[in-house]
């Protein structure tokens, strides 16, 4: 930093001013906001990055390549920019303004047991059906727009953002069309699928009861076969998402529960949809079924999203009816849960670039201290300070890496469900269980760390709810949580994703990693080459370690799983902000030079020379075993 430029990292790089910074690509633009009339603090509104998101998609994961399957062939790929243009315009002006009124009001429990969302959100639930953003990735033959389930991440990226609390809503849903599409009969996809495809019908997972929480096995919910085929289900769950509300006409419940003979634990599960209101055998809404909201929880942040506690069967028994086969319902909802996961990695990316969104635009307004050219009685914006520039790129390098993560993943989904080559199908279902964990993990963690940046850089109005930043921050910290853990993902990933093909699946992404580094030096960028290089070599150590202690099978192991996945997600991170620089340095090369194709080199030097080298600071506590997490007793953990 100089006077009030910014220099790049690359020491033949020209200064470009802050207000260039602004006004190019080198930080997104947004200058969408409203003013809080009472405070007169300025809140930025959620306008998404559309130039950044149609290079990930283009450039980095190439969608374009998923038009060569015979399942995309006719969908429209070539309109996609379209498509995120009008889905950008629809997020920002329809679904963004309710975000701060569903924190505000949050939604409430009626005393007859029904919900009441917040202001605005039936209008702005009921425009997102009739527009079918929620159906543009399910099978067309339900009614879905079938396209990729890349295309369908990008768009509700948007809506994620635009409202996380709302966006939990389809998010189930979605899980719930996927465990019907791969388990469900004939029979059950048509009477369910096409109301829960369009968004008029929603979707819920109800695993958890109070005495079962990450340990699914100990549910204890019941499940007894009537003379009809259907069964009554009767037990109680809890931290059901959308479980109860007055968005859609009826809530199709996917629940776990145990037939009288069922084994014990998770192989005794089996798996059930019940209703909110009955269905007729002419597709109309019959009687209501025996379910109860009993309360819904007072939470930290996501008030709009009622979290409810329910009671199936108050009354003799709710109607259920079985998926599938009996004592498979565990496998079942992994379908569903797999998807999800996902999907909350997302939120990771989409909350943190809303609170980046809104740092940004104070940290250009906020007037406050001098540098040392500055004249005597006057102020510069915080961001010609370094550490707010700090602060700003790692933001910015972070939601980039994370963006381009989020699409790699559900590029491999798409690989693994609809390449017309069975051994392209198992690559990526492999990638897709390789990297699911970390984008569940890293994202949702980053989540939490890039929101308490956001709040950092307003400084002390950061913690004035006011301003709206801290519910961004509060928010996202439930991300982490659920849907398994961090912690879980982390002894997943060492567990049974180390343990594929003996490691060979892991030690070929490093490998391509290492590719993609070599590229890099032979192209000029050794800046981002060799960080990229040491990062994989750590990698390959404690890959090996754990290998070598059998993963998840060990103390040893499990102590080493949480900063594994961490050196993995930024490694992965690194190497893909690699091939972004890749690719917009040739797109450079071919006469196309922009601010924003440079700022996409200048990002991933950034991450490469300020980030990437925390892969190697992590090995020694990802391959320095339990001794020390055990070295003093439960009862010296008391002070």
């Amino acid at each position: 930093m100089e006077g009030n430029t910014w220099i790049q990292p690359d020491s033949t790089s020209k200064p470009i001013s802050s207000k260039k910074l602004y006004e190019t690509s080198w930080v997104y633009r947004y200058p969408h906001s409203i003013i809080d009339r009472e405070r007169k603090i300025e809140m930025s509104e959620y306008s998404p990055p559309l130039e950044d998101m149609k290079f990930a998609l283009k450039q980095v994961v190439d969608v374009d390549s998923l038009s060569e399957f015979p399942d995309f062939s006719e969908v429209g790929l070539e309109a996609l920019d379209s498509l995120l243009d009008e889905a950008s315009r629809f997020f920002n002006e329809v679904i963004s303004p309710t975000n701060r009124t569903g924190d505000l009001e949050g939604s409430s429990l009626n005393d007859d047991g029904t919900v009441s969302t917040p202001t605005g959100f039936q209008e702005a639930y009921s425009q997102y059906v009739d527009a079918g953003w929620g159906a543009i990735s399910f099978d067309p033959e339900y009614g879905g727009g079938g396209f990729p389930w890349l295309v369908g991440i990008a768009v509700t990226e948007m809506l994620t953002a635009a409202n996380m609390a709302l966006s939990l809503n389809p998010m189930l849903t979605q899980g719930s069309i996927h465990a019907l599409t791969a388990h469900g009969d004939e029979d059950q996809k048509l009477v369910w699928l096409p109301k829960l495809i369009t968004g008029e019908w929603a979707g819920t997972m109800n695993l958890t009861e109070p005495q079962a929480g990450s340990d699914v096995g100990a549910l204890t919910t019941k499940a007894e076969l009537q003379d009809d085929g259907s069964y009554k289900i009767m037990g109680q769950k809890i931290y059901i998402t959308w479980g109860e509300h007055d968005l859609t006409e009826n809530i199709i419940h996917l629940v776990l529960a145990r037939t009288p003979d069922a084994p014990p634990g998770t192989k005794g599960i089996s798996l059930f949809i019940v209703p909110k209101f009955i269905v007729n055998e002419d597709g109309t809404l019959g009687e209501e079924n025996d379910i109860k909201c009993l309360s819904i929880e007072h939470k930290l942040g996501i008030h709009a999203s009622p979290t409810c506690v329910l009671q199936f069967g108050d009354n003799g028994g709710a109607t259920g009816y079985i998926v599938g086969e009996e004592n498979s319902g565990m496998r079942y909802m992994f379908t569903m849960m797999n998807q999800a996961r996902l999907a909350v990695g997302l939120e990771g990316l989409a909350v943190a670039d809303r609170a980046y969104q809104q740092a940004l635009d104070y940290a250009l307004e906020r007037m406050q201290g001098r540098r040392a050219d500055t004249p005597k009685g006057e102020s510069v914006a915080i961001i010609d300070h370094p550490d707010v520039r700090r602060m700003l790129m790692t933001m910015k390098a972070y939601i980039e890496a994370m963006r381009c993560l989020i699409y790699l993943n559900a590029k491999a989904i798409d690989i693994a469900h609809h390449h017309p080559n069975p051994e392209e199908r198992q690559r990526g279902n492999e990638l897709t269980d390789l990297l699911t964990p970390l984008s569940k993990s890293w994202c949702t963690d980053l989540g939490n760390e890039l929101t308490s940046l956001g709040i950092q850089i307003h400084g002390g109005m950061g913690f004035v709810e006011e301003t709206g930043a801290a519910q961004h921050y509060r928010d996202i910290r439930i991300a982490g949580i659920y849907e398994g853990t961090n912690g879980i993902q982390a002894i997943d990933l060492i567990g049974r994703k180390l343990a594929m093909r003996k490691g060979n699946v892991i030690r070929e992404l490093l490998s391509e990693i290492n590719e993609t580094a070599n590229e890099l030096n032979e192209a000029n960028l050794k800046q981002i080459g060799t960080p990229l290089e040491d990062a994989v070599k750590s990698m390959q150590e404690a890959t090996e370690w754990l290998i070598e202690k059998g993963g998840a099978s060990s103390d040893d192991g499990l102590a080493g799983a949480t900063p594994y996945l961490r050196m993995f997600g930024t490694t992965v991170g690194g190497w893909l902000l690699a091939k972004s620089a890749v690719q917009a340095k040739k797109l450079i090369d071919a006469g196309d030079e922009s601010d924003f194709l440079n700022a996409k080199i200048e990002t991933a030097k950034f991450f490469s020379e300020q980030l990437l080298p925390q892969v190697s600071g992590l090995l020694p506590s990802a391959i320095s075993g339990a001794h020390s997490l055990y070295a003093i007793t439960p009862e010296k953990l008391r002070r």
